[in-house]
């Protein structure tokens, strides 16, 4: 099949899925009563736990509010107006206390303080999703907010290092790579650029495929060594996800004929394997061989983010690429 028709095939794919996945969340998470959104759902949306987590209500404002300013068949009143519940939501109740310059982790039902880390993660989401919000909404109130969230972040708010020991994870190496490949296509360095996709992308890629049974291990260790070594084989949502974006980024910076290949390698098991076809949205934590470990769409780490954001992503590079052509 000749490369413009994959690439229109898999846009196809990829909108269409991103819209059963929206359609997921607006139907489960919103909660009407207290603002905010629900992430702890089963694989058809029941509640199974109320708490709800910052990075998540900051993703989620993210999420809604980038599609409703960028993409026409998401302009919809209904979608910014979960935003702006979501960001209220964060204004009225993310900082641990009146004042605090610090974002708490995870929240009860109607918004009280439940657990505070001492990672920035919370403060970072909480101003990309106010920042977005802003944007899409014409409120520069929702943007002011957000960029002092993270101004005001105290020495105690800094990540602590080492906690993951010697491990590391090949969906990090990815996702930082394709962040270098967008700075350095907006310097110009083809130098860097390369050296992102070699470096960040190609080889732990290479390193991280689990070459028996599919998909990306979730970790390895310095030495590379994987599952069973390191007695935790479960391969996860994410890094599938920024694996899919990450190469196709690269495809449309070089048009390597290698890369879409890796593109559509990573697309693939990723479409057989994660997504639920029945429900919509993905299944987030897989066994090695590639069966669903664990049936929730949704916790205290998953949530309406990495799915959407990787479909967006994809089928923005791939309308650009389509137009190219």
């Amino acid at each position: 099949m000749e490369v413009r028709a994959v690439l229109a095939a898999w846009r196809e794919r990829l909108g269409r899925e991103l819209d059963a996945a929206i359609d997921f969340w607006t139907r489960h998470s919103h909660d009407l009563e207290h603002g905010g959104f629900f992430s702890c759902l089963g694989r058809d949306g029941a509640l199974y736990d109320d708490v709800k987590y910052v990075w998540l209500q900051g993703r989620q404002v993210w999420v809604y509010a980038r599609l409703y300013r960028t993409v026409p068949r998401f302009h919809r009143p209904d979608l910014l107006e979960a935003a702006r519940a979501g960001g209220e939501f964060l204004l009225r109740c993310a900082r641990v206390g009146p004042g605090s310059p610090k974002v708490a982790f995870a929240l009860t039902r109607d918004g009280r303080p439940a657990k505070v880390q001492r990672t920035i993660y919370s403060e970072c989401f909480c101003a990309l999703g106010l920042d977005e919000l802003g944007r899409a909404a014409g409120e520069p109130r929702y943007r002011r907010d957000g960029s002092a969230v993270l101004e005001n972040v105290s020495p105690d708010g800094m990540e602590l290092p080492g906690c993951l020991g010697r491990q590391q994870n090949p969906g990090h190496a990815i996702e930082a790579g394709w962040f270098l490949l967008r700075y350095a296509q907006r310097q110009g360095d083809l130098a860097l650029a390369a050296r992102a996709i070699e470096g960040f992308m190609v080889q732990p890629f290479r390193a991280g495929w689990d070459p028996e049974h599919g998909g990306l291990f979730s970790f390895q260790d310095v030495e590379g060594l994987c599952p069973p070594q390191l007695e935790w084989s479960m391969k996860l949502w994410w890094p599938h996800a920024e694996a899919m974006v990450a190469f196709l980024m690269a495809y449309a910076h070089s048009r390597q004929p290698s890369l879409l290949h890796l593109f559509l390698q990573v697309a693939e098991y990723t479409f057989q394997r994660f997504r639920d076809p029945e429900h919509g949205e993905w299944f987030g934590y897989l066994a090695r061989d590639g069966s669903v470990a664990l049936t929730i769409k949704g916790g205290p780490f998953k949530g309406c983010f990495h799915v959407p954001r990787a479909l967006y992503l994809c089928e923005e590079i791939l309308e650009r690429l389509l137009q190219e052509l």
